[in-house]
């Protein structure tokens, strides 16, 4: 499941990709819009700049933009910014790898083996869609 921050971070960059070399785009704007608190939006575009995804300017025409085109963002990317993983259980997380607690050896789990799989589907979904796409970036009247 993915957690609030990551769908927050997803919903203030879709925002972002909207306005796409528009501008800078006030913070105020992007949480009224997005339905995020402020103080958490801060936290998670401040993160997202330090890894590269976002820019911001500070001052009264100031606010935040992509960094990088909408193309070159992927829903992976992003939930691998905000989550860490793709994993759903830490034994099959390629970065975070973690025994299990309470389980069989990795080498004898079935469970470990479904899971890898579906680690390495979602990623090849998540990676193939960007916030260039249609879908991904149309504002809902």
């Amino acid at each position: 499941m993915l957690s609030q921050k990551t769908r927050y971070a997803i919903r203030a960059l879709q925002h972002l990709a909207d306005r796409y070399r528009q501008g800078p785009v006030p913070l105020n704007e992007i949480a009224t819009r997005q339905n995020i608190p402020s103080k958490f939006l801060t936290v998670i575009l401040s993160e997202l700049a330090r890894e590269g995804l976002v820019a911001t300017q500070r001052g009264r025409d100031g606010g935040y933009w992509l960094a990088l085109a909408p193309v070159d963002i992927s829903y992976g990317d992003i939930v691998r910014l905000t989550r860490g993983s793709l994993a759903l259980t830490p034994c099959a997380s390629r970065f975070a790898h973690e025994t299990c607690t309470n389980c069989l050896p990795e080498s004898e789990c079935r469970l470990h083996r479904v899971m890898l799989r579906v680690r390495d589907e979602t990623a090849k979904v998540l990676d193939s869609i960007s916030l260039a796409e249609p879908f991904a970036t149309e504002e809902m009247g």
